[in-house]
């Protein structure tokens, strides 16, 4: 059996938020993306489905980098190693960028409106 080409280990995304005022301190967090894991495995591909605001885009922005996670790992496979790209500084990330990339799907040209999310998945 192979191993995974991503793995996905407790993803968290953490925004801070800011009270009013002179001070500006933070009051508070929001959790964008909290604790996800999956696996992905050679020639499979993943799609995020989910309401708006739930966290697609700032999921996949944090697994290739162009977020910082607040917690958790990346795991991709290059060759026969296993590279954490939480840990690498953007030169080392660099050379790994064309091997992975997010595709925007528009769903008004991808949905039938006439049709249930049953049976658009299934």
């Amino acid at each position: 059996m192979s191993e995974p080409l991503l793995q996905v280990k407790n993803l968290h995304k953490h925004f801070p938020v800011f009270g009013q005022g002179l001070m500006r301190r933070q009051v508070g967090l929001v959790k964008a993306v909290d604790d996800v894991s999956f696996d992905l495995m050679p020639g499979e591909t993943l799609g995020l489905v989910g309401e708006s605001g739930c966290g697609k885009t700032t999921t996949g922005r944090t697994i290739l980098r162009a977020l910082d996670p607040t917690a958790g790992e990346v795991l991709f496979r290059d060759g026969d190693e296993n590279i954490d790209l939480t840990r690498l500084t953007a030169r080392e990330l660099k050379p790994l960028r064309t091997q992975m990339q997010m595709i925007f799907q528009d769903p008004f040209a991808s949905l039938n409106p006439r049709m249930t999310v049953g049976d658009i998945v299934g």
